[in-house]
């Protein structure tokens, strides 16, 4: 029997009402249990649907107040000091201080899940931490779905995974001896779980997705070789974001009796689904021996609707090969990546919604594949004659090619992706035309998105408020923001942003071969959520999107304001792209278009213009031998984008919580002016790759965590900069937040920023007197 399985589910609820419920827990204006209320509703509604649906294993604990990493830190018992552990259940107070950080201690440091744009709370390995059970949720919502007549997989994060997920605080810090220590609380759990009636327990371990060193080897080794399955329990090892390559033999030779493979994404091979499909089920067929083959044919991480026709054809041979006990149907990974449901997009263009597919949906698609599996195409004719009509019609439409966007990227010339002058010339430019003092101080654009602000912008698109009244609106924000900043003293300014839902989003509306949703929301981190653009389409752009806004700042202010964009591969990695042609095609459609703002700004007067990449790293494959063709495209779109200036106007670039040192080579060749980089939650740590390099450019290392409610103080900022002091030289320090304040209030913002300049002030006095 070809089971209809599920590895998770999104948690947020179809209009986010695990936002409303946590962050209004946060602010004080509800109890733990009116949270925990709406916990235990989304998870009913949730493990009812799938069960509706004819799953035949659905998730549990993959549901997450915050984040399903820090679940298992919890559940661990590795509580770092800093927040007074004392022992016993980690309640919600000291969870959520571990998330966010409070009065007395700072959150633990937060970085992207692979190459998602999902964040995770990064374990830290203390010397001395002894693992211990420390949460009973993975045992509490096992019971909760049992008591409603239905039957669970729980889920965990896998002790391999764990172990390099996280970060050592000491030098003696050992992988393999950590996961020894931890597979005694794993073991716990697994009979906890199989005397409460398991009789499947999920272990994700997307660390097979990487390259595999040995130690890394000898971790999952060690961690499998003393695991202790309890007699009726079965064990589903999950693998995912990749295919497996030279990791199969491996993940292959697990003592468990099942593996699940993803076959959507697979980086290093053509980019077509049916090569994908046919090596990596190719290899897995005929290494994966007597165990159960999951396949991960419906994809977790985009949203267009799977090709039945294609998916049977991939079961039946692995049915052939196995037997059909031996094959069940997946997502390629969770489907916390994707929207909850598809049925709420009542004003969605009726073309473009046919072709696509949310998380209910895609549960429903993987029923059916199992169904035709099961009893033939015959049982599933009529979905799947509607389905190839729906893969014919976005394959013929009209609205995804323009030959006027084919022809102009034809042209892109290499003379387009280079600056007149090198930096070191352009510096000297720069500074004539904009002088400023030792650590200018900046903001990495947006400003608070307040209640009137979203209210304004709300009516605006529904037409209740006219776009006169809608501008005026949005400039008495901009003024607002700009008069602050100079009561502060900032030296180089922004316009805060109000007119922006999104930092893609908003550009994505003004760029043809885009399509928006109203309730498509995922999870980025904790409450924060986001709504992926869907890019459907080539990419032109029709008109400016920012210079109006950007001229009336500069009209408010004698101070430089800068411009500020969103980067094509940011664009690119935080849409749902269209997965008929490479990635880097459409990336580079995208920086044409900013390319065309860019010019637009200059042209203006907008002496300083901000390009993001905050998903640079993210959009780094997780095999080093795909890196080579991302970051060639990676770079020449950047410099594709910015390099249609003079050489006064500089440019500025904008990287979120990311590795930096594999590649810095990368970071220095798109040759931005200056780079502003997320480092206040490592302490500078992540400056030392550009102080190994060498980096000659100017950056912004951020001094002030804007994941955290917590205000630092001028002393905390004053010691971070000595930090960064050290690696770099004065000249090239810039003194900025970790990342725009959208999501922050105004009154942690004023302060911080007050003291953010205060201790820029204060580097600058130190540097007068040693200069003396």
């Amino acid at each position: 029997m070809v089971l209809a399985t599920n590895l998770g589910f999104p948690r947020i609820g179809a209009k986010r009402e695990l936002k409303s419920a946590v962050e209004s827990y946060w602010k004080g204006q509800s109890t733990v249990r009116d949270l925990q209320d709406t916990g235990k509703d989304l998870r009913a509604r949730h493990w009812k649907l799938q069960k509706s649906a004819g799953l035949d294993h659905i998730p549990s604990n993959d549901f997450s107040f915050y984040d399903h990493v820090l679940d298992m830190t919890c559940a661990l018992g590795l509580v770092p000091s800093r927040y007074g552990f004392a022992g016993g259940a980690v309640d919600l107070d000291t969870y959520f201080a571990m998330a966010r950080g409070n009065e007395n201690a700072t959150a633990m440091e937060m970085t992207k899940w692979y190459d998602t744009n999902y964040h995770y709370i990064v374990p830290e390995f203390e010397k001395g931490m002894i693992p211990k059970l420390c949460s009973t949720k993975i045992f509490d919502e096992f019971a909760e779905a049992k008591a409603l007549g239905i039957d669970t997989r729980p889920v965990l994060i896998g002790p391999a995974s764990y172990v390099f997920l996280g970060k050592a605080q000491h030098e003696h810090f050992d992988a393999v001896e950590t996961v020894k220590s931890l597979i005694p609380v794993y073991n716990e759990i697994l009979k906890i779980l199989a005397d409460m009636g398991a009789g499947w327990v999920q272990i994700d371990e997307p660390l097979f997705a990487l390259d595999l060193d040995a130690n890394a080897q000898d971790v999952i080794k060690e961690a499998y070789e003393h695991l202790q399955k309890p007699e009726d329990l079965n064990i589903l090892v999950a693998t995912y974001f990749e295919a497996l390559r030279d990791n199969a033999v491996l993940a292959f030779s697990l003592p468990v009796q099942a593996i699940h493979i993803d076959l959507c994404r697979n980086a290093g091979q053509a980019n077509t689904a049916a090569n994908t499909l046919d090596d990596a089920l190719d290899q897995a067929l005929e290494k994966v021996g007597d165990r159960i083959l999951s396949l991960g044919l419906v994809d977790g991480r985009n949203i267009w609707r799977n090709d039945l026709n294609a998916s049977l054809g991939a079961i039946q041979k692995a049915v052939a090969k196995l037997g059909a006990d031996k094959v069940w149907i997946a997502p390629s990974c969770s489907l916390l990546h994707t929207p909850v449901d598809l049925e709420g997009e009542t004003g969605l263009d009726k073309q473009i919604k046919s072709w696509l597919a949310f998380a209910k949906q895609k549960v429903e698609e993987i029923v059916t594949l199992s169904k035709g599996a099961q009893e033939g195409r015959d049982a599933i004719g009529k979905e799947l004659s509607e389905n190839e009509k729906i893969q014919d019609d976005r394959k013929t439409s009209p609205r995804i090619h323009s030959p006027a966007v084919k022809a102009r990227t034809a042209s892109i010339t290499d003379a387009m992706k280079k600056r007149k002058s090198p930096y070191a010339e352009r510096r000297g430019i720069q500074k004539s035309v904009t002088p400023l003092p030792l650590y200018p101080t900046t903001t990495i654009g947006s400003f608070p998105q307040t209640g009137n602000i979203r209210t304004a912008r709300a009516a605006y698109k529904k037409g209740e408020l006219g776009e006169v009244a809608y501008m005026d609106a949005m400039m008495k924000e901009i003024k607002a923001v700009v008069d602050f900043q100079h009561e502060i003293d900032l030296d180089i300014l922004v316009h805060g942003e109000p007119e922006r839902n999104d930092m893609v989003e908003y550009f994505g509306e003004q760029l043809k071969g885009f399509a928006f949703t109203k309730n498509g929301w995922v999870q980025s981190y904790g409450s924060r959520c986001v709504k992926p653009p869907i890019i459907f389409g080539d990419v032109s752009r029709p008109e400016s999107m920012t210079v109006k806004w950007a001229q009336y700042a500069q009209s408010l202010t004698r101070r430089t304001m800068k411009g500020m964009l969103t980067g094509p591969v940011t664009i690119l990695q935080w849409s749902f792209v269209r997965d008929d042609q490479p990635r880097a095609d459409t990336a580079q459609q995208i920086a044409l278009a900013v390319r065309d703002e860019v010019s637009d700004l200059e042209k203006a007067g907008i002496r300083i213009i901000q390009i993001d990449e905050a998903a640079f790293r993210e959009g780094l494959p997780l095999r080093r031998a795909d890196w080579d063709a991302y970051l060639k495209s990676a770079v020449e779109n950047f410099r594709l984008t910015s390099c249609c200036v003079e050489d006064k106007t500089q440019i500025h670039t904008h990287m979120c919580y990311s590795e930096f040192n594999d590649i810095i080579r990368s970071i220095a060749d798109m040759d931005a002016d200056v780079i502003s980089i997320e480092t206040s939650r490592s302490q500078m740590e992540l400056l030392d790759a550009f102080a190994a390099f060498k980096y000659p450019n100017e950056i912004g290392p951020g001094v002030y965590d804007i994941h955290s409610p917590r205000v630092p103080t001028v002393e905390e900022m004053v010691d971070l900069l000595e930090k960064a002091q050290k690696v770099l030289s004065e000249e090239q320090i810039w003194v900025n937040p970790d990342c725009g304040l959208k999501t922050r209030g105004w009154a942690e913002v004023k302060p911080a920023l007050t003291n953010m300049v205060a201790a820029a002030k204060e580097m600058r006095e130190r540097a007068k007197k040693a200069a003396a």
